[in-house]
């Protein structure tokens, strides 16, 4: 009897171990999935950029006037940067820098606009397939204007075969968002992806008055204190407020998409544009307009929602950031600094205090600039911005910044606010609005960015300034040096030797023509 009672205590009691055990086994097994997929999954990226879009575009950055709901929703449940740039603010070169994570003075050829990239650098997209087995491609408009060798755009595989009929004439037929779903259904199971989403939206040309098929009215539009306040420059504006619209658009359908596949929850989201609306005195010129861009980052359970972030960062800080997002060490080559941790802090405001400037450049841009030392030359700029200064050293100031007068002023594109400005006469009394888009500059600009947010009063000149200027240009030169800019090693003429692989110029006629297949490298 006694010998029962003990079998049945042992019985009951291994019972009771047996399940403990299967219990901690089961709980240790869920804990160790869940490790995985925090510290180990690697993340989709998916980068939005339009081309020619201003930061102040978009009412997530106080936008009135151009309604973009898609892109607001995610700064609602992302985080904001409030000061993004873009090193320089030209197609090609700043792409460049979002792609290889070096400075723009850094790329050789690829500082310019419509280079040939030297076949040196290496790209994100490249380095994430090979190295971390991400799919890649890219849909719209990747690197360009220019040439380069290899079989894929730097940005990656092509992925643009689907159109669909655009609301206005001025816009593109490329259905980014169908496209971007063609690649999504090509994507290997199991495999992470990295896609570079590059509308062509809102480049020129528009469709004249296309925003009078809209709601929009001209007292809707946000004319900067630059321009003269008319109907032709309101009209303007509300064309390009289309554009920036659609670029919305596009965002919030590949956003639909994500979500229908169940793929939101683990995908880095950032959305920017390469440079400032295609304006006067805005794309590709030293002013704030121009590169100061937008940044949004949404990453579900990652990004905590509603921060916004006062950190300085510029467009080589991007590919080393994707770097580390996908587990590797950001590549040798790249000298911008990754801004994971920014993301994965759970702050607002200043995050990192040792960010708190940028450096800004130009060498080259469009064609149409000659002088005495020879033509198709370039327009070097250095820049530094800090929270309270924008300090600009124009290092060629006797050269047209713009281009010369007599080619067309070629580094602003054409549209009815520069047919406006460029027709102004010295005794008209607007005639100061053509002076701030395309007279010659003196050598040096400072701007107070707290009062003076357009860039409107150059205090260079004032001797209450001449230590705050002088601070500026040494740090700056001291970065540069150390960055091994040729500017500041007395090499600087490599940029206007470097070939222009565009439209070229000719300077007898004035006019533009394609550049010759024999001339150009091959691919």
């Amino acid at each position: 009897m006694k010998y029962k009672v003990y079998t049945q205590l042992f019985l009951y009691a291994s019972c009771l171990f047996i399940m403990a055990t299967s219990c901690a086994s089961k709980e240790k097994k869920e804990n160790t999935t869940n490790t995985t997929q925090t510290e180990y999954e690697q993340p989709n990226i998916l980068f939005f950029v339009a081309d020619d879009a201003s930061m102040k575009s978009f009412g997530a950055y106080g936008s009135k006037y151009i309604k973009t709901p898609a892109i607001d929703a995610l700064a609602k449940e992302g985080a904001t940067f409030t000061n993004a740039y873009n090193c320089n603010p030209k197609c090609a070169p700043a792409r460049a820098c979002l792609l290889t994570g070096k400075y723009s003075w850094q790329l050789k050829e690829a500082t310019n606009h419509n280079p040939y990239f030297p076949e040196e650098f290496k790209f994100y997209p490249e380095l994430l397939g090979q190295q971390a087995g991400y799919f890649t491609g890219f849909t719209g408009k990747g690197w360009g204007p220019g040439l380069y060798k290899g079989k894929h755009n730097p940005a990656g595989p092509e992925f643009n075969k689907h159109e669909k009929k655009p609301p206005f004439k001025g816009i593109s037929k490329n259905d980014y968002a169908a496209n971007f779903a063609d690649f999504l259904s090509q994507k290997p199971e199991g495999k992470p992806f990295c896609f570079w989403f590059g509308v062509f939206e809102p480049h020129r040309r528009y469709e004249l008055d296309s925003w009078k098929k809209t709601s929009k009215q001209l007292a809707d539009a946000d004319v900067p204190p630059f321009y003269p306040d008319n109907e032709t420059v309101r009209g303007d504006l509300l064309d390009y407020a289309n554009e920036v619209e659609w670029y919305d658009t596009q965002v919030g359908r590949a956003i639909k998409i994500l979500e229908e596949k169940g793929l939101l929850y683990n995908t880095l989201i950032l959305i920017s544009s390469d440079h400032g609306m295609p304006f006067p005195r805005v794309k590709g010129q030293i002013y704030e307009e121009g590169f100061h861009v937008p940044l949004i980052a949404y990453w579900k359970g990652v990004i905590q929602p509603g921060r916004s972030i006062d950190d300085f960062v510029n467009f080589p800080d991007i590919a080393p950031t994707f770097m580390e997002v996908a587990g590797l060490k950001p590549h040798e080559q790249m000298t911008g600094n990754s801004i994971l941790e920014l993301l994965k802090s759970d702050k607002s405001g200043q995050i990192d205090a040792s960010r708190d400037h940028v450096l800004l450049g130009k060498e080259r841009h469009d064609v149409g600039r000659a002088d005495d030392e020879g033509t198709d030359l370039s327009y070097p700029v250095r820049a530094i911005r800090n929270k309270e200064f924008l300090y600009v050293h124009n290092i060629k100031p006797e050269r047209w910044p713009v281009g010369n007068p007599e080619y067309g002023y070629l580094n602003c594109d054409g549209s009815p606010t520069k047919e406006y400005l460029t027709a102004l006469k010295p005794d008209d009394k607007e005639y100061h609005f053509y002076e701030m888009s395309f007279a010659k500059r003196v050598e040096e600009e400072l701007y107070n960015m707290q009062n003076d947010p357009h860039c409107m009063n150059n205090l260079a000149l004032s001797p209450e300034y001449s230590d705050v200027k002088q601070k500026l240009r040494t740090q700056m030169e001291k970065e540069l040096i150390a960055q091994g800019d040729p500017r500041m090693l007395g090499k600087g003429n490599v940029f206007d030797e470097y070939p222009y692989f565009g439209k070229r110029l000719n300077y007898k006629t004035g006019e533009r023509y394609l550049v010759p297949d024999s001339e150009k490298p091959n691919k």
